[in-house]
């Protein structure tokens, strides 16, 4: 049965900026699943450009295809877009019971790997981002594929989530930042934020530092709660973070 506000918004005609995002399917276990691309319009054949992999929070998550394009690195891009030349890949889960893990992980990275051959984009900056339960997926596919990225930027996000009350396993913040601590890394939190602690981003910086990491960088906004997205992705800084960023 198909989703009925997934319905509606099909049937609404695109405006200029969802137009933006261009639809794209991939094939993961046997199954096409859709996502959405951005790309500059004069991108040429032959331009090497940087590409980045956005994971949106728990409230865009649907079969539309466009509100991870709505909130936070997407709204941004395209008021940069002069300045910034990416290609942006967001993929969706498909719903409030899912989040950034096991199929929809390998999901996210074959959205990617597809948008880098589509695009010829430059693979020593490739970029991971993403906000609240995303936030928490940059930790997942950064640890799982730390060799991949040039640099990752968690908002909000973390590794345990505020629900969870077993007690783990070891030290996830410690096994986290182990795996991760040689990646140029930027991390954001507001510290008003009631539906993803800042103590997370805070146990996973000290971790960070534990390990020996000297690539990071740790943003904690006073009075924010958590829309952190809003400040992090407006901030010139970052861009030009980001952009810096290179393997090898």
């Amino acid at each position: 049965m198909i989703d009925s506000l997934a319905l509606v918004l099909a049937l609404l005609p695109l405006s200029p900026v969802d137009d933006a995002f261009q639809p794209r399917t991939v094939k993961v276990d046997d199954r096409e699943r859709p996502y959405r691309v951005y790309a500059p319009a004069d991108l040429k054949a032959d331009e090497k450009i940087p590409i980045v992999l956005f994971l949106h929070g728990l409230g865009e998550s649907g079969s539309d295809g466009l509100e991870p394009t709505r909130v936070g690195f997407g709204p941004e891009l395209l008021k940069r877009a002069a300045s910034a030349r990416v290609v942006a890949v967001f993929p969706q889960v498909g719903g409030r019971g899912q989040f950034w893990v096991n199929e929809n992980a390998r999901y996210a990275m074959a959205a990617l790997e597809a948008a880098e051959k589509e695009f010829h984009t430059d693979a020593k900056r490739v970029y991971l981002t993403g906000l609240s339960m995303g936030g928490y997926g940059v930790w997942t596919l950064a640890s799982e594929h730390p060799e991949k990225f040039a640099a990752i930027a968690p908002v909000c996000g973390g590794v345990r989530a505020p629900w969870d009350r077993k007690p783990p396993e070891g030290d996830p913040y410690k096994t986290t930042a182990e795996k991760v601590k040689d990646l140029p890394i930027w991390i954001f939190h507001g510290n008003f934020d009631r539906r993803v602690p800042v103590t997370e981003s805070q146990k996973l910086n000290e971790a960070l530092k534990a390990a020996g990491a000297t690539k990071t960088k740790y943003t904690e906004y006073e009075g924010v709660g958590h829309d952190s997205w809003l400040k992090a992705y407006a901030e010139d800084e970052f861009w030009k973070w980001l952009l810096a960023q290179s393997r090898g």
